[in-house]
This record gives structure tokens, C-alpha cells and sequence, in this order.
């Protein structure tokens, strides 16, 4: 019997154009042949259908030409991209024979040949097709290297494909090397698996190995339109192109997708057949939830979450868009001409490529991985929705923030406010809403910023004249000219100083401190200097704080003058007495002359005031 190509299908590129003969029970009654699903119906029968594996076949194309044929490949791939089919078609191509007796093993398949239409439906004697899942024993291998010995019945070649070849045995592997490094010149081995990691590489090392890949969507894309053309099926470009997405570059899976879309639309298939079947969220909406989140405006963001998931759309779902939402805008952002990607929607061509040129790859690559986080934690949730709420404000929230680098550029340069570009505004020409709770302090900074933003504006504490502070005593005096005596006497206190540097303070707490000291330093030198003070408690031990070094000080000069002969002699002759102050004439000239400044004294009893290391005049000794 002659085998014939459906004429029908034959000028159709991109997909197998051959239909097998009706069953003989149908053909006998007359009865119509029961229907086959897309996925078989189009299943390629000789290597011009394949799709997406040009690599491949042109590599096999040469080692045929050459006559260097292996004993055995591996396939592997992810599932659905060819891997089976591949191998039916391999051994079709072993085993290509015209009804005359003719031919030799060839890549030019286009007629069928004797064997190869039983080739391709899997039921030819010589092909065996074997499921190590369930025959995947030492066994099992032990049949096949018996019944491997025995030359071919009809065809030239007898031809293993063993799928999923992953689930062997360790002794069942062990037991399939030495066959297959030297098998009889008549047998020949195909391997299919999707884990091809835990294929041993004694075995990997004895086969011809192929990647297969994934089909890009745009020639998935294009596949399925030559199906619903030839199956006179009309369907919405940006339909095709969701199935295709769906897919992840399966070619079984997207037909699998399109044959049960065509059974949910009854006629016409469009975009919202496809989102209701599979649960999708309306890509635009996903748009408008992306705009929201990157303005800051949470009340926004929820509510549309909420909107999509009282549609039907799984949080999960609509978590895992807005993370391929993000990335296609980083890809439109580095890679411009991403834009011509057929599969794409046209609001995702137009609105993404606009967020590209507003937003940064920092914000973009942050929003990325607090997606995935968030992804996951959705998943294990028992309240699916309120967790993608939470993912939602932390994400709203972040727009606030500046990134690492940019906040170390702003305590680098001393600013106070956001670097250029991310200033105020929502990117429309308007001030952002509040979000939710009246929390306006997410207004001040969203990322969503314009490409030509208007100038920050001055800070009225930069016309001021900058008080210098170069020292921690520095510090000090400035608190007490602010009459800000709490914060005056913590620092003398409490502080222990580690390192003081323009713009920097670090330094350790003495017991009892106040945990908070460090954020109200840092916010009252803002105030005080007009300038960003990065002011950190640290791991470190500091050195003594200003009372402990004031006390010092006192000791230290009660004791050279009690060293003094004078001193010594008044206190020798006078039993009991002792130094009760040592002052200084400078300083009480110099405590005078500042007559503004409040004297210490007056708020702090305890507190002695710091001097010079100079001899003092020990006419100045109280006893």
C-alpha cells in the first residue's frame, strides 16, 4: 500500500503534513474516524516539520550526508519541545526504503517510504519504543541486550527508543554500557529524558547528545496560526499569543492549549476565551497594577488586586505577570529592539517601552527579586490573596526608597534629598496620592519619576550659614547654643567615640544609654547644619566619654597641685584639709567673654568644665 500526504495540510509550512489512514473498523462501516487531538494530528513526520531545532537538524543532516552515523543519541529538552517525535523520525530516517528496494539512510523524508508511516505511529516490529519508568530494572536490560543480538526482521535497522531514560536503575545503567558501546552493526539506540543530570556519565560519554530547545514564541506564535488556518478555525492574533506564553515554548502543551481553546469558544477565539480558561489576569490590568505599585499609590495597587481577584485571577497568577511584566521591561530597557517580538500585546509594546525609559535597571532588578520573594511566599500561604496584598505594599512602600548605591552617593555628597530623576511627582505630571493611611511621606519620592524632571528644590537651610563641626566638642557647643540641653548631656554622658569624620559620626554606648540616641543626633545635626549626618552605633569600643575625660582632667590637676611645694606645704601644716577646686584664671576670662552661651553650671551641677593641659596658677586653689 502506498502511503499519500493530506493534501490538505501538505502546503502548510511549519507543522506535519502527513494524516494516517483511517482505522479499519471505520473504514469498513463507513463511519467517520474518531477524532484526533491537535497535538497528534500535527505531530511532525520528517525533520522539515520540526520547529525551532534547526541546530539539530543540520547537524544530523551532515552526519547523514557524511555517513557518520552513531550508535546511539540522547535527546533531552523540557517536555513537550520534540524529543519523542525526534527519535521516530531518527528511526524513520535509519530505515527509509522505497517500495522497490531502494534507498539508504537519508534526511530527505519528504515521501514516505515502506516502513515509515508504521515508524510513525510507533508500530513497526523493528522500532521498539520503551517506558523506563516502568521497565526500568536490571531486568528489563537484560531482555534487551538478549534480544539485541537478533537481526532486524524487515527493516535495516532495529532501533531502541528508550524515553525517559533518567528512571533506570544504577544496575540497570550499569548493565546497558557495555551493549551500548559496542552493539551488534544492526541495532542503534535512542534516548529521550527531561533530567539529564541524573543520566550517568558513563552513559552520556557513549552517545551523540541534543539539546533541545525551548520554541521561541513568536515561531509558536506562527505555528499555531497555520493550524487554525488549516483547521479553518479563526482566532485573535493576541490570543495565539497568550497560549504561546502559556506554553513556555512547549509545542504539545500550546496545542493541547489551542484544542481545548477551540472547544471553550465554539467559533471565534479570542484574548478573554483564553483568559477565562486558564485563569489568566487581563494583561492590561496587570499593566495598570505595575503603573500603580511603581507610583507608590497602595490603595491603587490593592484595590486592582482585589478587582482581578474577585474575576477569577489566582494571586499567584497575577504575582507571577507583574514579575514577567518587570522583565520585559528590563529587556526593553537593555535590549530596545525587543519590541518587535510578535508575541506581545500592543499595550505591552507601547506602555512597556515608556516605563523603560523611566524607570532604572536598579529599581527594575529590585522589584524583581521582592517579586520572587513575594511569589513564593503566595504559595505557601494559606490566605493566597492577603499575602499578595502584603507583597503589594512592601513593593508600594519601596518607592520610597532610595537604592544602596544611591544612598551611599547621597551620604557621599552630603544631600539630603533624592539624586536627580527621582524626585517629586508620579512620572504624570502630578503629585502622587496618598496611600492608604494617610501616610503622605510616600508623596515625597516615587520611582515612577519623569525623563526630564523639574530641579529639587533648595532647601531653605542651605541659605543659612553652615555651622562647622569638626570635632565631637564641636557638637556639644552646638547643642548648647540651641539650648538643647537633654541631648547636651547625653552626649557628654553617653557617648564613646570611635571615629568623627566629615559627615560621619560612629561611636558606642555607655551603659544605660538612651538606644535611640544616634537617629536624634543625626536628625538634629540635619536641622542645625543643613546637611545629611550618617550617625551609627557601633560594634566597637570607643574611647572614654566627655564627663569621664572632664573628670580625669580634675583628678589629674588636684594631684599636680597637690604635688605643688606650696600645696604641700599648706596641707602639711593645716591637718585635714584638702583641695577642693582647682581653677583656671584663662578659663574664667574666657567664660566671661561668651557671656551668651549659658554657663554650664547653671543646667549641669555635676559637670566640671574641660581645661587646657597648661600649669595652672595655684593662685586659683580653694581649700
Amino acid at each position: 500500500m502506498t502511503d499519500q500526504i493530506d493534501a490538505a495540510s501538505a502546503d502548510e509550512p511549519g507543522f506535519a503534513g502527513f494524516d494516517p489512514v483511517p482505522a479499519p473498523q471505520a473504514a469498513a462501516t463507513g463511519a467517520p474516524a474518531p477524532y484526533r487531538v491537535l497535538a497528534r494530528k500535527y505531530r511532525p513526520a520528517h525533520f522539515g516539520d520540526l520547529i525551532g531545532q534547526e541546530a539539530m537538524v543540520r547537524t544530523l543532516t551532515n552526519a547523514f550526508a557524511a555517513g557518520r552515523i552513531p550508535q546511539a543519541w540522547m535527546l533531552t529538552g523540557v517536555r513537550g519541545v520534540g524529543k519523542t517525535t525526534t527519535a521516530r523520525i531518527l528511526a524513520r530516517a535509519l530505515n527509509f526504503q522505497t517500495p522497490d528496494g531502494q534507498g539508504s539512510p537519508t534526511t530527505d523524508l519528504r515521501e514516505f517510504g515502506i516502513h515509515c508511516r508504521e515508524i510513525i505511529e510507533g508500530r513497526h516490529i523493528d522500532v521498539m519504543e520503551i517506558d523506563a519508568a516502568s521497565n526500568n530494572s536490571v531486568d528489563n536490560i537484560r531482555q534487551i541486550n538478549d534480544a539485541v543480538r537478533y537481526a532486524p526482521v524487515s527493516a535495516r535497522y532495529k532501533v531502541y527508543i528508550v524515553d525517559e531514560v533518567h528512571m533506570l536503575s544504577t544496575g540497570a545503567f550499569n548493565a546497558f554500557l557495555k551493549t551500548l558501546e559496542e552493539p551488534p552493526p544492526h541495532a542503534k539506540f535512542i534516548f529521550a529524558t527531561t533530567e539529564i543530570r541524573k543520566v550517568p556519565i558513563t552513559v552520556l560519554s557513549r552517545c551523540q547528545r541534543f539539546d533541545l530547545r525551548r520554541v521561541e514564541s513568536d515561531m509558536l506564535v506562527d505555528h499555531l496560526a497555520n493550524i487554525c488556518r488549516a483547521e479553518s478555525v479563526d482566532a485573535e492574533q493576541e490570543a495565539l499569543a497568550a497560549i504561546a506564553r502559556a506554553a513556555e515554548g512547549s509545542v504539545r502543551d500550546s496545542l493541547s492549549i489551542l484544542d481545548q481553546a477551540i472547544a471553550h469558544a465554539a467559533g471565534r477565539i479570542t484574548l478573554d476565551d483564553i483568559r477565562s480558561m486558564l485563569g489568566l489576569a487581563d494583561r492590561a490590568r496587570v499593566i495598570d497594577l505595575f503603573e500603580a505599585v511603581m507610583k507608590g499609590d497602595i490603595a491603587a495597587a490593592l484595590g486592582e488586586l482585589r478587582a482581578q481577584y474577585d474575576a477569577g485571577a489566582d494571586p499567584v497568577v497575577v504575582l507571577n505577570d507583574l514579575a514577567e511584566f518587570t522583565h520585559l521591561v528590563t529587556r526593553l530597557k537593555l535590549v530596545p529592539e525587543a519590541v518587535k517580538d510578535n508575541s506581545l500585546a500592543q499595550a505591552e509594546r507601547v506602555r512597556g517601552g515608556d516605563f523603560a525609559q523611566r524607570l532604572s535597571v536598579r529599581i527594575l532588578a529590585r522589584t524583581w527579586q521582592m517579586l520572587l520573594k513575594g511569589i513564593a511566599e503566595v504559595k505557601q500561604a494559606d490566605r493566597p490573596v492577603m499575602a499578595a496584598d502584603m507583597v503589594l505594599v512592601r513593593l508600594a512602600h519601596a518607592a520610597d526608597l532610595p537604592t544602596p548605591d544611591e544612598a551611599l552617593k547621597m551620604l557621599r555628597d552630603g544631600m539630603g534629598s533624592a539624586p536627580a530623576g527621582n524626585g517629586g511627582g508620579n512620572g504624570m505630571g502630578m503629585p502622587r496620592p496618598p496611600s492608604g493611611g494617610g501616610n503622605t511621606a510616600l508623596a515625597a519620592r516615587p520611582i515612577l519619576a519623569s525623563a526630564n524632571p523639574a530641579p529639587a528644590p533648595v532647601a531653605r537651610a542651605a541659605a543659612a550659614p553652615m555651622a562647622i563641626v569638626a570635632s565631637l566638642e564641636d557638637v556639644v557647643a552646638l547643642a548648647s547654643q540651641h539650648r538643647d540641653i537633654t541631648l547636651k548631656i547625653a552626649l557628654e554622658r553617653d557617648i564613646r567615640l570611635v571615629r568623627f569624620e566629615a559627615g560621619r559620626i560612629e561611636f558606642s554606648l555607655a551603659e544605660g544609654a538612651s538606644r535611640t540616641l544616634a537617629q536624634d543626633l543625626s536628625r538634629r545635626l540635619k536641622e542645625w547644619t543643613g546637611q545629611t549626618w550618617m550617625v551609627a552605633v557601633v560594634n566597637e569600643e570607643g574611647g572614654a566619654t566627655m564627663r569621664e575625660q572632664a573628670a580625669a582632667a580634675k583628678d589629674q590637676r588636684e594631684s599636680d597641685a597637690a604635688a605643688h611645694p606650696s600645696v604641700k606645704a599648706v596641707l602639711e601644716r593645716f591637718p585635714g584639709a584638702r583641695i577642693v577646686d582647682v581653677r583656671d584664671p584663662r578659663a574664667i576670662a574666657a567664660a566671661e567673654m561668651a557671656a551668651s552661651v549659658p554657663a554650664e553650671d547653671e543646667y549641669l551641677p555635676d559637670a566640671e568644665p574641660l581645661f587646657d593641659d597648661s600649669e595652672p596658677d595655684f593662685d586659683g586653689i580653694d581649700f
